[in-house]
């Protein structure tokens, strides 16, 4: 303790950063678990009796607390009962996936800030340190202790060394997590097309009228 109080606030930060950026990492894993976000076998089994024209069976399939689910269930029904134009449809489904993606990637943008700044806060307390260093050198004059000087400069150089410790692991973190989040863009997109390129024979007329809908308007 004695030693970390020595070291300044910039020590304290950076033991700070790595508790914020623990919490923001487990919380985010916490949220793809539980919201099942990257779980689409229930989409599957909807888009499979979406093609056989079984559209009630397609919809009760659907887990809608999962975000690309209920993407898939919104498409599904503006198809089903014509109750929007095509461009309508699709700007109501590109609406709820923003929403979706929206708080799928929230608290990333702090572990990307936390991984840029943590090494540079501990290379600003590296200077700081080799600066308290060199004045005291210079107090000392002739008489200074090469011992004294060094234990200042591994003192000092040991900020960036805890700044990168903080940095390299939240940039793995950051990493992981925004491939996850874009693995569930990359499901949505391609569940939702699907529903549009799999249509059933019984609603390809409805398509068509959405169509129609949209060109008289």
């Amino acid at each position: 303790m004695q030693t970390l109080i020595e070291y300044g606030p910039i020590v304290w930060i950076l033991l700070s950063m790595s508790v914020l950026a623990l919490t923001i990492f487990f919380i985010k894993v916490w949220q793809l678990l539980y919201s099942g976000a990257n779980r689409t076998a229930d989409v599957e089994t909807c888009l499979q009796h979406w093609q056989k024209g079984d559209v009630a069976k397609a919809i009760a399939a659907l887990k809608t607390s999962r975000p690309v689910s209920h993407v898939v269930q919104v498409a599904v029904q503006g198809v089903e009962q014509k109750n929007l134009p095509e461009d309508r449809l699709t700007q109501e489904l590109n609406r709820i996936a923003q929403l979706k993606m929206l708080s799928l990637r929230s608290l990333l943008r702090p572990l990307e800030v936390i991984a840029t700044l943590a090494p540079l806060l501990g290379l600003l307390g590296t200077v700081l340190g080799m600066i308290t260093a060199f004045q005291q050198m210079e107090i000392a004059g002739a008489n200074v202790d090469p011992s004294v000087l060094s234990g200042g400069i591994w003192q000092a150089l040991l900020t960036t060394a805890m700044g990168l410790s903080v940095a390299i692991p939240v940039v793995a973190m950051h990493t992981w997590l925004e491939r996850r989040v874009d693995s569930v863009a990359s499901k949505m997109d391609d569940a939702v097309t699907r529903v549009f390129t799999q249509l059933p024979e019984a609603l390809k007329s409805n398509v068509t009228a959405l169509g129609a809908n949209q060109r008289v308007a």
